[in-house]
């Protein structure tokens, strides 16, 4: 009988396991409040450097490009050279590249620094999920431990715009980057003493030329997006969107002729896995478009300090929170697809109470509560898009799976900013050219145009009326092209839903209809929400009915 039960007390993990997710979950938590700090930071960043409007959408969204763009790498690159020493590495290079961003002295010197972010950001994320797998063998607290993990990104969304605030209270914007120095400080300082190190023994080589691919693949596509921002539509603008596609082509062949693909394309034969990766693309980009500008809506039209801005986001996580740990509740009783739909469908509430929010501290409280509401509805598909994408996967694949479904993720993020954010700067600068006071000089008048911030600089060097009129004709403008972007999210969340229910409806409710699938031979118990309906899920190739 002892024989029997000793392996299965030498699965579970001990103290040292669960003071190391600790130490996991401070980066974690750290990578999410970092885009919150930043949207509140923008005005003043933006009086400050006095970037573009193109720089400043490179700024925001850079991170968010960078860091999809090297997940799949980082995560190829952590199985080569040990899952621990790339975590610290990554910790290293976020510490560097948040002291440079927070002494920038130019726009161009900040989007330097927030690229770097990027590629650090992208070695730490994988590697502190694949960590956790492989600290936690037992199936119930591998669970818990990987829905702490999810956890800690919501926890990092609440946080982060409260602690940016007592920063931006206190000091120059540039101190709400300075705040992940002390925090990545301790995964370098505490992963040799409490986390193992991991290498996948039978890992291929890092394919150079795939990873250029890949990147070209999907920089040019950024660049005609970013262009199109700033200028509209030309030659240029779709030359580039080209470039990107032949890319993609060039890649997505080298891919099937490698034995050890950067990316194994067999993945995307399957509806569920296409399906997943889609509902999180679109899913996250109806998403952040309008969380991005709602922090500057309640800075610009509701004139509040960062520090009450930041308290009044706090509604916005707590709906991620309470939606993530609904999810799976819902998950088991209804198929995943309705879930994902239900959630959606909530989002449109959300998404019609910031678009009736005014331009003056009237809308704070529809701006907020609709934020809170898009969250808890959208819930469904970071918790369970991830999860489908990996159950779509053979185990074996299951790694490559959940890096595409966390790029998907991410690449939602960033281009949601990218089409969403396009839309509200095309919205004020017709706005502000219909109601700016006339008669105001050319400079003041070309600042205006191009940011809130500038209209904000400008009308300090006008007399009092004048420039009062131009705040108020900046906000009003800003606040239309607030609404102009809670419409086209509400369209991409309907458009996700389509997604949703055409592509994952033949996947069961979680634990019924399907059997789990088999444990890997080397004896690792699968995890995530979707093991159970897995088997369903990669039956179907991508072209069936």
């Amino acid at each position: 009988m002892s024989s029997n039960t000793a392996p299965a007390v030498e699965l579970r993990a001990g103290p040292r396991e669960w003071f190391g997710l600790l130490a996991l979950l401070l980066p974690v938590t750290l990578m999410t409040a970092d885009l919150g700090v930043l949207w509140l930071a923008t005005p003043y960043l933006t009086a400050d450097l006095q970037p573009t409007s193109s720089q400043l959408l490179w700024t925001t969204d850079l991170y968010g490009f960078m860091t999809c763009g090297f997940l799949v790498v980082m995560g190829t690159l952590g199985d080569r050279i040990g899952r621990r020493r790339l975590l610290i590495l990554g910790s290293l290079g976020v510490i560097a590249a948040s002291v440079l961003a927070a002494y920038s002295t130019s726009p161009e010197m900040l989007i330097v620094a927030r690229a770097l972010l990027g590629v650090a950001g992208a070695a730490v994320l994988p590697s502190t999920l694949s960590l956790i797998i492989h600290m936690f063998k037992d199936d119930r607290q591998r669970a818990t431990a990987i829905a702490t993990w999810v956890t800690a990104l919501s926890v990092g969304i609440a946080i982060g715009p409260v602690i940016g605030g007592v920063l931006l209270e206190h000091w120059w914007w540039g101190s709400v980057f300075l705040m992940g120095v002390p925090v990545m400080l301790v995964p370098v300082l505490l992963a040799p003493v409490l986390l193992p190190e991991y290498k996948d023994p039978g890992a291929g080589r890092l394919d150079l030329a795939s990873v250029v691919l890949f990147l070209a693949a999907i920089l040019p596509v950024v660049y005609g997006i970013k262009k199109f921002a700033e200028h509209g539509w030309s030659l240029a603008n779709l030359a580039a969107i080209v470039i990107g596609a032949a890319f993609t082509v060039v890649f997505v062949r080298r891919q099937n002729s490698l034995e050890t693909p950067l990316l194994d394309m067999r993945l995307f034969r399957t509806r569920a896995f296409t399906g997943a990766l889609l509902t999180l693309l679109f899913g996250m980009m109806a998403l952040n478009g309008v969380e991005y500008l709602v922090p500057q809506y309640l800075l610009v039209a509701g004139e509040l300090t960062p520090l009450a801005a930041g308290l009044w986001l706090l509604p916005g996580a707590a709906g991620l929170i309470i939606g993530s740990q609904l999810t799976p509740v819902l998950a088991k009783r209804c198929r995943p697809a309705y879930v994902i739909t239900a959630g959606l469908v909530v989002t449109l509430i959300g998404f019609w109470l910031t678009a009736v929010a005014g331009p003056d501290d009237s809308g704070i409280v529809p701006a907020a509560a609709g934020l809170a509401v898009i969250m808890f509805g959208v819930a469904p598909i970071s918790v369970l898009g991830t999860a489908l994408a990996s159950g779509a996967a053979p185990p074996e694949k299951a790694g490559a799976a959940s890096a595409t479904g966390q790029t998907a993720y991410d690449l939602g993020l960033a281009f949601g900013i990218a089409v969403t954010g396009s839309v509200a700067v095309a919205v004020y600068r017709s706005g502000i050219a219909d109601t700016a006071p006339a008669g105001i000089p050319a400079a003041a008048e070309e600042a205006a145009r191009d940011t809130v911030g500038g209209a904000a600089k400008a009308a300090e060097s006008l007399p009092q009326d004048v420039g009062e009129q131009l705040l108020t004709a900046a906000r009003e403008a800003f606040t239309s092209g607030f609404h102009a972007t809670a419409w086209v999210s509400a369209g991409m969340a309907v458009l996700t839903a389509v997604v949703a229910l055409v592509l994952l409806r033949h996947i069961p409710a979680i634990g019924a209809g399907a059997a789990p699938d088999a444990a890997p031979e080397s004896g690792e118990p699968t995890a995530g929400p979707a093991s159970a309906a897995s088997a369903a899920a990669r039956e179907e190739p991508v072209t069936s009915a």
